[in-house]
């Protein structure tokens, strides 16, 4: 049996309101011990860290996500700070840069982006970073600021890029994308990175895999990344569970 981390995972999701005790169970008994659950707004906060207070294998972490930033406000960041004195949680996010819409804010991402930094640095935190198009400037505040480390989520820029994290202390998160054989970029990254700079995420439920195509992502569908990252790597599914098991325990510093 293996022991697997989804290390991106947003159950708080209302999508999942109806079946979440039956997900967790099924989790735990294929080997997905622990969930990481990020939070994207301050509106959602309350709710993550009540939903991670009923499961052992449920764990919080609290930010600003960079899509959202026309509904956060400047005292979200003093709120967050209040939060994280409050509450125990295993890391600052969903936090970063994405610049995937012309019309982005740029400045106003990089504001949040960057007061959060600063929290991570003060609590001794990693973070949970979000990023489109956008890696050259998220590489760019994360030497500035210097976190303890954290997870490049759903990572998708260049193997130089992915190197600019690993120096920094970063893990990357690869999911369901990895099974579909035309993401190839995606696929060529996973085999050329070592094993020790991935972990295994779903960001359920969203960028749900091949097998599941047309339905909502589920955490137990961690296994189909596992079993594809296995293939692409040539290893056994035991060994990238191991491995990748013990990046994600090595960010998280033990709170998980």
């Amino acid at each position: 049996m293996y022991e697997l981390i989804d290390t991106h995972c947003h159950l708080d999701d209302k999508q999942f309101a109806a079946d979440r005790d039956a997900i967790l169970d099924r989790c735990r008994r294929s080997g997905i011990t622990k969930i990481v659950v990020p939070a994207i707004q301050r509106n959602n906060w309350d709710s993550v860290l009540a939903l991670c207070s009923t499961s052992d294998s449920l764990y919080p972490a609290l930010g600003l996500h960079p899509m959202f930033t026309n509904k956060h406000h400047d005292a979200d960041i003093v709120t967050l700070d209040d939060y994280l004195k409050q509450h125990s949680v295993v890391a600052i996010g969903e936090i970063g840069l994405d610049y995937y819409s012309k019309d982005a804010d740029r400045d106003r991402q990089k504001y949040f982006f960057e007061q959060q930094l600063q929290l991570a640095h003060i609590h001794q935190l990693p973070v949970l970073l979000h990023v489109r198009k956008a890696h050259a400037d998220t590489i760019e505040l994360l030497k500035k600021h210097r976190p303890v480390g954290g997870i490049a989520h759903a990572y998708n820029g260049s193997l130089e890029q992915a190197r600019e994290y690993l120096k920094l202390g970063f893990k990357l998160g690869f999911g369901g994308m990895l099974t579909y054989e035309r993401a190839t970029k995606i696929r060529q990254l996973a085999q050329e990175l070592p094993l020790t700079a991935i972990v295994l995420e779903t960001d359920a439920p969203d960028m749900v895999g091949f097998r599941h195509k047309g339905e909502r992502n589920s955490p137990e569908y961690l296994l189909d990344a596992l079993s594809s990252l296995a293939e692409i790597r040539h290893d056994s599914q035991q060994v990238i569970a191991e491995q990748t098991t013990k990046n994600a325990l090595d960010i998280f510093m033990g709170a998980v």
